[in-house]
């Protein structure tokens, strides 16, 4: 991989505003959140952010020092910005406000040449502003699953198959709009819920009683949100159904004919009410998958590890206290010992760890190891499990008794009877009725099989040039004779294809396999 530092992001020659800044550009608009003076860049930001409320735009120096002052009276920690300049100066190199020259505020040609000042927000300045106040304004009542919203969502779809029907353009913007806004602020409540789930499990390690305190009200929000998402999901992909159903294409049209944004070009407008329209489809009407089961299936899985989180600290608590309080009680009586043999014998009556056991064995060959070898280098010595657990060298007894299982003799001598008398009958078919033109049955198969490996171990030429092999088993012989071409064999497993050889089973001495 390569050192050096990846190329900066073409930026097109003809954008302007928010679409100039490249990526470096972005991610300096962040640098005042961990800068030194951070808190003293948040009040001024701060203070342009209620002077862009009230539609005061262009803020001069002077101007940003009044609305500190005014925000101090609410905030005393505003009161703390020092000297603002350099705060603006450094903010307008980051990006974060726009500098321009306010040749009005000059009384004279050599006030005009000092350049007053001006300044106000960015595009991206505001964006990063406002993402930093999300973060900081976040809390934990923005985490929850929306319930109340099934309903306004229900009758929005049934609103816009009607204003499709009825060829009203603006109000499909509408409430196409309406519900892509709705469904992304859901989306977005559900990440953080689950989010919060998982942190409040990791808070439970150190304080339990959080836990305690919200497990009903969570459990009565997961389920009351589970009973209306099951009860309503039917209903939204009916009513996604029936929207598809008055034109699709033209809801898109109507959609894309009524947005307002300048710098989209209209095929770019098509596409992206089309996805939002996707992303609908994809919520509410997918027959596999969909969004409102995954939701629901997620939902379902998160009560079960709050109820089993909710068993662990219920057996934790078990005995009347917990493990934190018995550990402090216990540090307590380790510090009322009076003496460390006190101390000790607390500690042993406790935790009821013993004193080692010291054992020594030496080497099988004691001239192996030089005595002048330290215990670090030398091998280790093989140690007797019972010595090592009781403390006892093992002992050496006799072989033990023999059980013997007559039974089971008994049964496994007349299995291999009659295993022995199939072979021999399978044997007996193959030299009576042969082994061409008839498909041949597993023992006989297995016969075969056996009497041409104890032909072909046999067939061991001199030369390059065989002229017959033999081998006899179960009261039968096998002979290989040479032939023109391949004979096949048709067994139940398969067909066995032999090339230049025939085989001829007749009835023969008996032998060993």
């Amino acid at each position: 991989m390569s050192d050096e530092p990846d190329a900066p992001d073409p930026v097109d020659e003809g954008a302007f505003g928010i679409d100039a800044f490249s990526l470096d550009d972005r991610l300096r608009l962040f640098h005042f959140a961990a800068a030194e003076k951070r808190h003293e860049y948040l009040w001024l930001l701060r203070a342009f952010d209620r002077g862009r409320a009230n539609y005061q735009v262009l803020l001069h120096a002077s101007d940003a020092v009044g609305l500190l002052e005014r925000l101090a009276a609410d905030h005393p920690a505003a009161g703390t910005v020092g000297e603002v300049q350099p705060l603006l100066d450094a903010l307008a190199e980051w990006q974060i406000l726009d500098r321009s020259y306010d040749g009005t505020r000059a009384a004279n040609l050599a006030e005009y040449r000092n350049r007053h000042y001006v300044y106000q927000f960015t595009q991206a300045g505001y964006r990063a502003y406002r993402a930093v106040e999300d973060v900081l304004g976040a809390r934990l009542e923005d985490a929850q699953l929306s319930r109340l919203v099934f309903p306004d969502i229900l009758g929005d779809l049934r609103a816009l198959a009607e204003a499709n029907v009825a060829g009203d353009a603006e109000e499909v913007y509408r409430k196409l709009g309406r519900l892509d806004s709705v469904l992304n602020e859901m989306a977005q409540r559900a990440a953080r819920f689950y989010l919060m789930l998982g942190d409040l499990a990791r808070t439970n390690d150190t304080r339990p009683e959080v836990f305690l305190t919200h497990k009903d009200t969570l459990l009565a929000h997961m389920r009351e949100f589970t009973a209306e998402l099951g009860r309503y999901a039917p209903l939204l992909a009916e009513a996604v159904e029936k929207a598809a159903v008055t034109g699709v294409d033209r809801m898109i049209e109507y959609a894309a004919e009524a947005d307002e944004r300048l710098f989209r070009s209209p095929a770019e407008r098509l596409a992206d009410w089309r996805h939002r329209w996707d992303g609908i489809v994809h919520w509410f009407a997918e027959r596999e998958h969909s969004e409102t089961e995954r939701l629901q299936d997620a939902t379902v899985t998160a009560i079960r590890s709050v109820l089993a989180l909710l068993r662990r600290v219920t057996e934790a608590r078990r005995g009347g206290v917990s493990r934190e309080s018995q550990l402090r009680h216990l540090a307590q009586w380790f510090t009322s010992c009076e003496s460390d043999e006190d101390a000790h014998a607390l500690f042993q009556a406790v935790f009821g760890l013993g004193a080692p056991r010291h054992i020594a064995v030496p080497y099988a060959d004691p001239e192996q190891i030089p005595g002048r070898t330290s215990w670090w280098e030398a091998e280790p010595v093989e140690l007797a499990r019972t010595l090592v657990q009781s403390g006892r060298t093992p002992a050496l007894h006799g072989p033990g008794r023999i059980e013997r299982n007559n039974d089971r003799r008994a049964l496994l001598r007349a299995g291999q009877l009659k295993e022995q008398a199939e072979r021999r009958s399978a044997a007996n078919a193959l030299a009576s009725d042969g082994v061409y033109g008839r498909t041949l049955d597993e023992p006989e198969t297995r016969a075969l099989l056996a009497l041409l490996d104890v032909a072909l171990a046999a067939r061991v030429p001199a030369s390059r040039l065989v002229t017959a092999a033999s081998g006899s088993a179960h009261g039968v012989r096998l002979t290989l004779t040479p032939a023109e071409g391949s004979t096949t064999v048709d067994t139940v497993r398969g067909r066995l294809h032999l090339d230049g050889l025939r085989l001829e089973v007749t009835a023969g001495t008996a032998c060993t396999v």
